[in-house]
C-alpha cells in the first residue's frame, strides 16, 4: 500500500527516544519525512515540507516517568478523507492504533497511533490549518 500524501505541518519537535533506528524507520519509511542531518550515532533530524523533527538517542539510565508530559504530536492532513487514508496506510504497516478515525464537534477528523517508542502520534485535519484551494 503506497503512503498517503504528505503531512501539512508538524514545524519543529524534539523527542528523545530509547529506540533511535526504530523510531527514525517510523517516522522515514511510515510518515514520509527524511533524513536532513545526522551528527553523530545518537541524533537525527529529519525533515518533510516544513516540519523539522529531532530524535535524541537517550542517555543510559534513562527511566521516563509513568506518565509522559507530552500528551501527543500532530501531523495536519490537508484534507477530511486523508485521515481514512493515513488509517488504513498505518494499520497496513503494523502501526500500533490508539484510537481511530473520528469527527470532532469542531470539523476536524483525526485518530491516535504510537510510534516505536511509545509516543503518541495523531493524524489530523482541521479544518483552520489545513491548505484551501
Amino acid at each position: 500500500m503506497q503512503r498517503p500524501e504528505s503531512t501539512a505541518s508538524l514545524r519543529h519537535v524534539a523527542l528523545t527516544v530509547q529506540d533511535l533506528e526504530a523510531c527514525e524507520a517510523f517516522y522515514t519509511r511510515i510518515l514520509g519525512m527524511a533524513v536532513e542531518w545526522r551528527p553523530d550515532g545518537d541524533n537525527v533530524y529529519l525533515s518533510g515540507g516544513q516540519d523539522n523533527l529531532a530524535l535524541h538517542r537517550a542517555p543510559a539510565g534513562f527511566n521516563p516517568e509513568p506518565s509522559q508530559r507530552l500528551d501527543h504530536i500532530g501531523f495536519i492532513l490537508d484534507d477530511i478523507a486523508a485521515v481514512d487514508r493515513w488509517y488504513a496506510f498505518t494499520q497496513s504497516q503494523g502501526v500500533s492504533i490508539v484510537k481511530p478515525p473520528r469527527t470532532h464537534r469542531d470539523g476536524a477528523r483525526s485518530f491516535y497511533c504510537r510510534d516505536p517508542d511509545g509516543n503518541t502520534v495523531q493524524m489530523i485535519y482541521h479544518p483552520p490549518l489545513a491548505k484551501h484551494e
